[in-house]
């Protein structure tokens, strides 16, 4: 064995970052809390329906694609996909013919130039702007760069046409919009604002510009979005499969408390089998965290927390296991150490954590549905904006994923609809009555979905709701936010947070981290973390 490696969580950049890891001749453990594997690309069953918790549409599966590299070392399948043509259709206040975001690049060009006239400049610096910035993503640069290993990777990634994106990296999409006179065409920077706070969290006016041109540019062959057969849970399946066959450990329903330092270098995590409540430690060369970095702060301050105290561990903890080594006192060698570290931990990378702006929560409604109500020729995917002057989320926008005959999702003659629209998580942590706010949500939503959908008494066979403090349960997010920290100037590509936290041997995978949300963009971060550990 070449060294063994603790995986924290086990949504698609844990198993990705696993299975490699195992694959390559390292020993791996991976905890989570969970029921199931998949993290919010999971899926869940009731009365013979299966939905996907969060994720319901996938990238990279084509020739070339990160799913398609990733699976092809691992030796395994892809899973059987369709491509969702259109990726989206996306419905704006008082329309009834949506904006279909077709894969096909030149009908998709006639489309935007038909529902956006003059606009063809401002499309076109996307799709240049994406074509140099997927020439550069190909060649696994790692961003930010960390030491001398990671700029040498982001160097030789680096071609005369990258240069050619560097005039945009501090401009927003609001930039580029007003550069080309469509600062106050409301139905372009409305649909905007929708796709891209789906992909960035953010809306036009706060979105790094080159990310933009990639999460716009993606959904068109010969790249594309895809609709999995089965469920999204059959891509957690086969990176399990592959994860054990090659010596792998998964061990869910267990939840690591905290992330122990020694010498400024993460040597153990604390585990607890939330079972039957044992508690112990385990020793790793490697700890790769697949939690958002507000979670990673909290796993490392508690262990920090612990050192400090004098102890580092409870009695409870010293029958658990024959790796059990007892830190030293305070006052050693070692523990000065880790008060070094606390400096480190709590001074800049704590306070960039703390200075984020919030991150949004999601409130998704699952439905359980006869057929008839799913009008004739429904897209996979749609979105829908109520009201010009509301928010985007609080149900006043959604975003629907619907399931077609024969995927797998729903029993013959039935289907499911996944609605979901972003909320702010504090609404539902402080509210005096949660059982009624959720209800209302979910009212509203169903009167909203009704406006497409043929939803009645007699159609509409099963309802749940989730909420940020949903997912949070089942997640253990922190406060239940979706779909990473927002891709602002500030926080995107060179100025993101690194692979290599300022802890040794700490690394961090996920949403958190280059290149964002997705099961794409996760897993490239965890093929990124991968290659440094192999290069350690």
């Amino acid at each position: 064995m070449r060294g063994k490696v603790v995986v924290i969580g086990a949504g698609i950049g844990g198993l990705t970052a696993g299975a490699l890891l195992a694959h390559r001749g390292y020993q791996v453990l991976m905890l989570d809390q969970a029921l199931v594997p998949g993290g919010c690309a999971s899926t869940f069953k009731r009365k013979g329906f299966t939905f996907d918790v969060g994720a319901t549409q996938v990238a990279g599966l084509e020739p070339g694609g990160i799913h398609h590299r990733i699976f092809s070392e691992l030796e395994i399948d892809l899973p059987a996909a369709t491509p969702c043509d259109p990726a989206c259709a996306v419905f704006l206040p008082g329309e009834t013919e949506p904006i279909n975001v077709w894969r096909d690049p030149q009908k998709w060009q006639a489309e935007r130039q038909r529902q956006f006239p003059g606009s063809e400049p401002f499309w076109q610096l996307l799709a240049n702007l994406f074509k140099y910035s997927w020439a550069f993503q190909s060649r696994d640069p790692v961003l930010p760069p960390r030491n001398l290993w990671d700029l040498w990777q982001l160097i030789k990634a680096v071609r005369a046409d990258t240069t050619l994106t560097l005039p945009f990296t501090f401009l927003t999409v609001g930039d580029a919009l007003r550069l080309y006179g469509l600062g106050d065409n409301q139905r372009l920077r409305t649909f905007l604002d929708l796709q891209l706070k789906l992909y960035s969290q953010v809306n036009a006016q706060e979105t790094a510009l080159l990310y933009a041109a990639t999460a716009l540019g993606v959904s068109q062959e010969p790249q594309g979005l895809y609709h999995l057969k089965g469920s999204m849970q059959v891509l957690s399946d086969r990176l399990v499969e592959s994860l054990e066959r090659d010596r792998g450990k998964l061990l869910m329903r267990h939840t690591v408390e905290a992330i122990y330092t020694q010498n400024d270098k993460a040597t153990r995590v604390r585990i607890r089998n939330q079972k039957t409540g044992e508690v112990w430690t385990e020793f790793a060369d490697h700890v790769v965290a697949n939690v958002t970095v507000q979670n990673l702060v909290q796993l490392l301050q508690a262990g920090e927390q612990e050192n400090i105290v004098g102890a580092g561990f409870t009695d409870d903890f010293t029958t658990q296991t024959d790796n059990l080594t007892k830190p030293a006192p305070v006052g050693d060698s070692a523990n000065r150490g880790e008060l070094s570290l606390s400096k480190i931990l709590f001074g800049g990378y704590k306070h960039r954590v703390e200075k984020l702006p919030p991150a949004s929560g999601a409130f998704v409604v699952y439905l359980g549905v006869e057929q008839s109500a799913i009008p004739s020729g429904c897209p996979p995917h749609l979105q829908f904006l109520y009201d010009y002057d509301g928010p985007i989320g609080e149900n006043n926008s959604l975003f629907v994923s619907v399931s077609h005959p024969g995927d797998g999702r729903a029993p013959e003659g039935k289907a499911t609809i996944t609605a979901s629209s972003f909320t702010d998580t504090q609404i539902w942590s402080q509210c005096a009555d949660y059982d009624k706010l959720k209800r209302e949500f979910t009212e509203e939503a169903i009167a909203r979905l009704s406006q497409y959908f043929h939803l009645t008494p007699e159609t509409i066979l099963h309802v749940e709701a989730a909420t940020p403090r949903t997912f949070a349960r089942y997640t253990a997010r922190d406060q239940g936010i979706v779909g990473g920290i927002g891709q602002r100037v500030s926080t995107f590509g060179p100025f993101g947070f690194a692979n290599r936290t300022p802890i040794k041997d700490l690394w961090l995978v996920g949403d958190s981290t280059h290149p964002g949300e997705g099961t794409a963009g996760v897993s490239y971060s965890a093929l990124t973390v991968v290659r440094q550990i192999e290069n350690w």
